[in-house]
């Protein structure tokens, strides 16, 4: 492989805008995940940007073999550099061409390395929605290159929606199809993914919502516990 299917740059560094937008006065914000302020959303994130970090880098241990629905998520007083550095870092290991090859691990779940590719990928859209929805900052995902397939595990709803799955037990979220059998042949997303799973998640954020009212309610939105 002498080339990455996707670029995160992008992507992270809108997630870093994002997070760069909020004041101290919204950490305690609710946010379109009922159980997550807004504090913990930007926990979540900085999370899972450094476990898919050392799942690109193949530095498995304690960051990787964690499950995110261990403990509730939640930031420290140093968040602000932290976060940034953290996205910056998962963009530049996924940039290496060896991140895409074998096997790693994330959540304490070992997949193939373009697999969990595809799913820190999804987090970071999901993610990003979940915090510019509940801040009231506009927010147009960028993905990364166009046309990039990754393989996402089986799970996936008929007609390109992906059915979120469990990152510890392997199996569907409500709303996705259960995983494939050993006979069924592996099937790949189009290149609108991301636009498919926003369309699933709601309209995207373009101005601040009314006061009381930081995200909209959507059961297709599974944003805990993954």
């Amino acid at each position: 492989m002498t080339h990455t299917p996707l670029d995160f740059g992008p992507q992270t560094r809108i997630v870093a805008r994002l997070a760069e937008g909020v004041t101290d006065a919204q950490l305690s914000d609710g946010t379109p995940c009922p159980a997550y302020a807004v504090r913990h959303v930007l926990g979540h994130l900085l999370g899972l940007a450094v476990a898919f970090r050392d799942a690109g880098r193949k530095d498995l241990g304690a960051t990787t073999d964690t499950g995110p629905q261990d403990a509730l998520p939640d930031v420290g007083p140093a968040w602000r550099a932290e976060l940034p550095q953290a996205l910056g870092e998962l963009a530049e290991a996924w940039r290496d061409p060896a991140a895409w090859t074998g096997m790693t691990r994330a959540g304490g779940v070992d997949m193939p390395g373009e697999v969990t590719a595809a799913v820190a990928l999804d987090e970071l859209v999901v993610h990003g929605w979940d915090l510019a929805r509940a801040t009231g900052q506009p927010y147009t995902p960028r993905p990364g290159r166009a046309g990039a397939r990754p393989r996402l595990p089986a799970g996936r709803r008929r007609g390109g929606r992906p059915g979120r799955r469990h990152l510890r037990t392997g199996r569907s979220r409500p709303g996705g199809r259960p995983a494939a059998g050993p006979g069924d042949r592996p099937q790949r997303p189009r290149p609108g993914l991301v636009q498919a799973r926003l369309k699933q998640l709601g309209p995207r954020p373009r101005k601040a919502p009314p006061k009381g009212a930081p995200g909209t309610s959507n059961p297709t939105h599974l944003c805990q516990k993954h």
